[in-house]
């Protein structure tokens, strides 16, 4: 729905990813175009404007407004596949997570429609225009570039939201896919997510994390509303009991330290392609930080580490864990690997080993 003003709007569909060319700023999405710019005239209100997709692979679009003045805006939205397991890799887009972090005011009452407005506020609304002209908070740094380097390398990939996590069963999920890969930052999740995501690793499927602060909330959603209940770990599901590490302080980006490799020569195909050994720096990381607990697999190994990133004994976890059952999972425990798909030869070359190594095993059933 367009509630701006203007004398005349035309729109666009773009698909983000086989673009080339700088990302500007916060408040721009970038992505080629799928269908031919239509005028829809003038806009004085309220207006709904239903636009046709075409038989296009899975991914993220935006449907992109312009008005006179230079005026542009935003809708994105994921194109999920045809069916669960087109490809055998999926990468999960954190819908819940964007909403949450979406300060936008959309009743109109004074205050954004989230817990981060005020601590006296539980609820956040789904699918609210977002602010920076409609871009999804934190997307030029944890999203768009990613989203690049997999079309721009030909990963064959489903493109999925949490929608899809919030039905289909774990059964389902290993069924369809050797590989579930997130990449933004997943903090917010359903008791089904959650479930369905544990069965999935416990049948044997495999798990990336590229980012930090995964799985922390539980949040219940009813209609356009979701609402956060409390920690995971709180109700007796630790996440790193998934995860391999939990989240344990943030400081809004004031930090960033190098990951220094550990064990590499436990994991050679982690590292493979690259002259990394233990003491090397992979890249550098901040932010938000993991760490192993108690609740850690007996077989996780830490593979690299952001020492003292807020002060002794403050530091972020790379981690790798198997399962009896054969599930492998991959977090990288400290923001983000993603973004360094940019321009980071060491991390894509590390992301490619996770792909081979755990996109192309069958274990999960």
């Amino acid at each position: 729905m367009i509630t701006d003003k203007a004398p005349t709007v035309s729109i666009q569909i773009r698909h983000v990813g086989p673009e080339t060319g700088p990302i500007m700023g916060n408040d721009t999405m970038t992505g080629v175009p799928m269908t031919a710019k239509r005028t829809i005239g003038r806009v004085s209100g309220p207006r709904i404007v239903n636009v046709r997709l075409g038989d296009w692979p899975s991914g993220v679009y935006f449907v992109q407004l312009n008005a006179p003045g230079g005026r542009v805006g935003y809708a994105p939205f994921v194109l999920r596949p045809k069916h669960l397991g087109v490809n055998r890799v999926a990468v999960v887009m954190p819908t819940q997570t964007w909403q949450a972090y979406n300060h936008r005011d959309d009743n109109g009452d004074g205050r954004a429609d989230t817990w981060y407005a005020c601590a006296c506020q539980h609820s956040a609304r789904l699918g609210r225009p977002f602010l920076d002209r409609g871009t999804p908070p934190h997307f030029k740094h944890y999203e768009a570039w990613w989203l690049r380097w997999l079309v721009h390398t030909d990963k064959k990939v489903d493109i999925i939201s949490d929608a899809e996590l919030k039905r289909a069963s774990g059964h389902e999920l290993a069924k369809a896919y050797s590989l579930i890969i997130f990449s933004g930052h997943h903090e917010y999740v359903t008791t089904h997510e959650y479930d369905a995501i544990t069965d999935y690793r416990n049948r044997g499927g495999n798990l990336v994390f590229l980012s930090a602060n995964n799985f922390y909330w539980k949040i219940v959603i009813h209609g356009r509303v979701m609402y956060r209940i409390t920690k995971w770990r709180d109700l007796g599901r630790p996440e790193a009991a998934l995860l391999g590490v939990e989240y344990f302080h943030n400081d809004s980006g004031e930090h960033r330290g190098n990951w220094i490799v550990r064990n590499a020569g436990a994991l050679p195909w982690l590292f493979a392609g690259m002259t990394l050994h233990n003491g090397s720096v992979l890249s550098t990381g901040g932010i938000e930080a993991d760490h192993t607990t108690s609740a850690s697999p007996k077989s996780t190994r830490v593979v690299a580490e952001i020492s003292n990133l807020y002060g002794p004994g403050m530091t972020a976890q790379m981690t790798y864990y198997e399962t009896k059952a054969g599930a492998k999972v991959f977090a990288a425990g400290a923001f983000t690997l993603a973004g360094g798909m940019r321009d980071n030869p060491r991390v894509q070359q590390l992301v490619a080993n996770l792909w081979t190594h755990l996109g192309n095993d069958r274990t999960g059933q």
